[in-house]
């Protein structure tokens, strides 16, 4: 058996990620080799290349393109990048970059998760599973493994909820993310979270979210925005996530493929993205 996917047990079983996530213990910090220009891994003949596509969701297919289209637009074509994702879970973020030849680093506390990471790596190519990682750890462990500036892309997607306090998640992010490396950010759109129960009928739940809810302030785009300029880190472009769909199964068939690009061109259309289930962030260290 290939045994050249690493796994970093740093904090035993791991803490549960969010704003009262168990920190990890501290470790030397872990670096990562220079960026090289390295060119992507064939697919392999034999093996799936992921999940099925029906197992795939919409918003998930939808952020992979924007981040591949951010990826392409800010570094050179074959250069390998350092990435680290801070919410692994079952890798459908982290994985397809593994794929394109980058360095993968990520951040899971569940080791049941970490476990179905492990299975679709056997799956893959060896050069994929020599370039990815799994450390036991939470989104804000990042400075108990890793020296500053260790990375040129952190994905950060899921992690933030309304009632957090984004400020020291995001410090702990932009100390590892190198200069002119790009953070991707993924939120709930708390500005818009009346709209869906509106729209399905639920008036009782609806008129509760139309009330200003304090806790959810530092979530709004504007307050992710300032934070991120007060670090040095401006968001250079922002994604709505969902405009019509909500995160179902992405169909396979050619429905699937019309649905994606009426969703990437809301996604970056004013007024539809402002109402989008879900916000994508992309912010650029400076």
């Amino acid at each position: 058996m290939d045994t050249a996917v690493r796994h970093d047990d740093v904090n035993g079983a791991g803490g549960a990620d969010g704003a009262t996530g168990t920190r990890a213990a501290a470790t030397p910090p872990v670096g990562i080799p220079a960026p090289a220009p390295v060119p992507a891994d064939p697919p392999a003949a034999a093996a799936p290349r992921g999940a099925p596509r029906s197992e795939v969701t919409v918003h998930q297919a939808l952020i992979t393109r924007q981040v591949e289209e951010q990826i392409t637009a800010r570094f050179p074509v074959g250069r390998r990048l350092r990435v680290l994702d801070v919410a692994l879970r079952d890798g459908r973020q982290a994985l397809p970059l593994a794929r394109a030849g980058h360095e993968v680093t990520g951040l899971e506390p569940d080791p049941a998760l970490a476990d179905v990471v492990r299975r679709a790596l056997e799956a893959e190519p060896a050069g994929i599973r020599e370039r990815t990682r799994i450390v036991a750890g939470d989104s804000r462990s990042t400075g108990a493994h890793f020296l500053p500036g260790t990375f040129d892309v952190v994905l950060c997607h899921g992690v933030l909820s309304p009632g957090d306090e984004p400020g020291p998640l995001l410090a702990g992010l932009g100390r590892v993310l190198a200069p002119g490396g790009m953070l991707s950010l993924v939120v709930p759109n708390v500005e818009a979270a009346a709209l869906r129960p509106g729209l399905a009928g639920d008036w009782e739940d609806a008129l509760a979210r139309l009330v200003p809810d304090p806790g959810e302030r530092p979530l709004r785009r504007e307050a992710l925005s300032a934070a991120l300029t007060g670090m040095s880190t401006p968001v250079r472009q922002w994604y709505g996530v969902g405009v019509f769909s909500d995160d179902v199964p992405l169909p396979a068939d050619g429905e699937g493929e019309r649905r994606l690009v009426v969703e990437e061109r809301a996604g970056r259309t004013d007024p539809y993205r402002s109402v989008a289930t879900l916000l994508h962030l992309c912010a650029v260290r400076g």
